[in-house]
């Protein structure tokens, strides 16, 4: 051993080193059993090597560039050399190549509408957030643009006409760099996004299409080739119902700068690698897409596609803050042992990973519900659309929520480095918390599942059903176990129902209490499954924690169980796989 590496292994030893290095892919088991579950085997096979690839980019090259965008964020110049009046944003080459990678190499904006990749078609949605998960471990800021590029583009392509999907989508889902416009989406104002019936922004039909008065208060990705926005067209009622959605080029058809100007960047707490800003629109030419009195109801297309994708990408936060924690628990070494080793030290990475593998299974189990709405021959197809409308917010509310405590736990298990900017750890906090104001505050979306998923839409039966049939194939589980995860589910749809038929007060509880039984579900099935396939049942050992310390969690001086939970603790840090018969005695309460 040479002298250099010995002090590199000295330092790593008093530091702890970080992922850099590491595949994100090859470490995540739990990412890959599930993959496993929800793609066919054939096409799983097929997307190996690119998720493997994407894994290593995301732990070395990308991670790098994000730090960098994130340090060097862009800068908005509205006249050229000449002093001649040309707005334009500049960004550090790092936030380009994170754009290559994303848009150019793996394409992620347009796995849900064109073969990509190889594959004859395009990807389900389950495949599609899989690769955003990797990609969002690396950088989140870059996360907004591509799903608004994926969304806006699925909005064109469900209300657009024919000359509007021709002008557009070719060059919305192309994989040149050159050629490629990216989406963005327009719809809050100085009032707050949450009232969208008081949208003042207004459009007058001119001969060559409508034209956009008004002021937009939050436009990320704020220079886009291409916005979705909401604007009132003239003479229309006003609230929700009178507005209309609509299409808008940054530039136009002879190459000359549409009528809207970008007034200045937002100086925001995280997401700095991407460009937020303010817009006044000075007659924009734009273009309806659908019904002009049916816009919000279209918009929703585009916004619970964004709160699958936030709910992913906080999915992904959580992910890589616990792969940090590994790092240091594996590597630092105090008072002559690892970390790891340490009991406390156990329970405090069992705290941290309890959130993040809640919501990668309530993350593509609500992109599954999503493919079964949208790939030609599934079943139960109303069944599903119910599933995925009350899915969709209920993991979008706690999986952002809990993102904020996983990385603020993280970065104090690194102690004062993670307090330092040289480090992931600041960046994941701070972009954390963009994740449960994004497409509605906790709030808002709390609302919008208990009052209209469930009080408006009766989206509840579906939804438990679907669950209740998972634990149905649970049957290698001790029964006990099961008809306790069974009780949670009705009880938490229950006080659901409850929530909806009182006031507000109590809807982010309701939500929350669903959240974690059907988490708790999914995770004891995904145990099974996963057992069938290789022979591992642990993951339903997770189950067992969500129930004890989220459903009902009991207080400490009361517990009588810590010797169950050690043994869980070893079980689920270890390596091993245990069968079925050995995690039965964990689970009984």
């Amino acid at each position: 051993m040479t002298e250099t590496t010995l002090q590199r292994d000295l330092d790593a030893s008093a530091i702890a080193p970080d992922t850099r290095g590491m595949n994100f892919y090859r470490a995540d088991a739990s990412l890959r059993d599930l993959l496993a579950i929800y793609l066919p085997d054939a096409l799983r096979a097929h997307l190996e090597p690119h998720l493997h690839r994407l894994g290593e980019l995301a732990a070395g090259e990308l991670d790098e560039c994000a730090a960098l965008a994130d340090k060097h964020p862009p800068q908005l110049h509205h006249r050229d050399r000449f002093g001649r009046d040309r707005q334009w944003i500049e960004y550090h080459p790092a936030y380009r190549r994170l754009e290559a990678a994303a848009y150019g190499e793996f394409g992620i904006h347009a796995m849900s509408h064109r073969p990509i990749l190889g594959w004859p078609t395009a990807l389900p949605a389950v495949a599609k957030h899989a690769f955003t998960l990797l990609f969002n471990e690396a950088e989140f800021g870059l996360g907004c643009p591509i799903n608004v590029t994926d969304s806006a583009a699925h909005l064109i392509r469900l209300y657009g006409d024919e000359s509007i999907k021709a002008r557009f989508l070719p060059r919305m889902l192309s994989q040149n760099m050159t050629e490629l416009w990216q989406g963005a989406q327009f719809m809050t104002e100085k009032s707050g996004g949450s009232d969208v019936g008081g949208i003042t922004t207004t459009a007058v039909k001119s001969a060559d299409g409508w034209r956009i008065h008004g002021e937009k208060w939050f436009c990320s990705n704020a220079d886009a080739d291409v916005a979705t926005l909401l604007a009132r067209p003239e003479g229309e009622q006003s609230g929700s119902r009178g507005l209309g959605l609509f299409v808008m080029p940054r530039l136009l058809a002879d190459g000359t700068a549409n009528r809207y100007r970008i007034v200045r960047l937002k100086d925001k707490l995280g997401t700095r690698s991407m460009a937020s800003g303010e817009i006044n629109l000075e007659g924009a030419l734009a273009y309806p897409l659908g019904h002009l009195d049916a816009g919000l109801k279209q918009m929703a297309e585009m916004i619970n596609w964004s709160r699958l994708s936030n709910g992913i990408k906080s999915a992904a936060l959580m992910r890589r803050a616990v792969h940090d924690a590994w790092q240091v628990y594996r590597h630092r070494q105090v008072f002559g042992s690892r970390l790891l080793d340490l009991p406390l030290a156990q329970r405090q990475l069992l705290k941290l990973s309890l959130p993040s593998e809640q919501a990668l299974s309530m993350g593509f189990f609500t992109a599954d519900a999503l493919d079964a709405t949208e790939v030609p021959g599934r079943s139960h197809a109303n069944d599903a659309r119910a599933v995925l409308r009350l899915a969709t917010p209920v993991l979008k509310m706690r999986a952002t929520r809990d993102a904020r405590r996983v990385t603020g736990d993280a970065m104090e298990i690194r102690g004062g480095c993670g307090y330092v900017e040289d480090f992931v750890n600041p960046r994941l906090l701070r972009d954390a918390h963009l994740g449960s104001i994004w497409e509605g505050t906790s709030s808002i979306v709390g609302i919008d599942a208990v009052r209209r998923a469930i009080g408006r839409n009766g989206c509840q039966g579906a939804y438990q059903a679907a669950l209740l049939d998972r634990l149905d194939r649970c049957a290698a589980l001790p029964v006990q176990f099961v008809e306790e995860l069974r009780c949670a589910l009705r009880d938490a749809v229950a006080f659901a129902e409850a929530a909806n038929e009182e006031d507000e007060m109590w809807v982010r509880q309701a939500v929350t209490a669903l959240y974690h039984a059907s988490s708790a579900a999914l995770l004891a099935f995904e145990g099974c499954e996963t057992a069938l396939r290789r022979g591992d049942a642990r993951r339903a050992l997770w189950a067992r924690l969500v129930l004890d310390h989220r459903f009902h969690p009991r207080g400490a001086l009361t517990r009588s169980d810590r010797g169950r939970e050690r043994a869980i603790a070893a079980a689920l840090l270890g390596d091993a796989p245990m069968s079925y018969a050995a995690i039965a005695p964990l689970l009984a309460r």
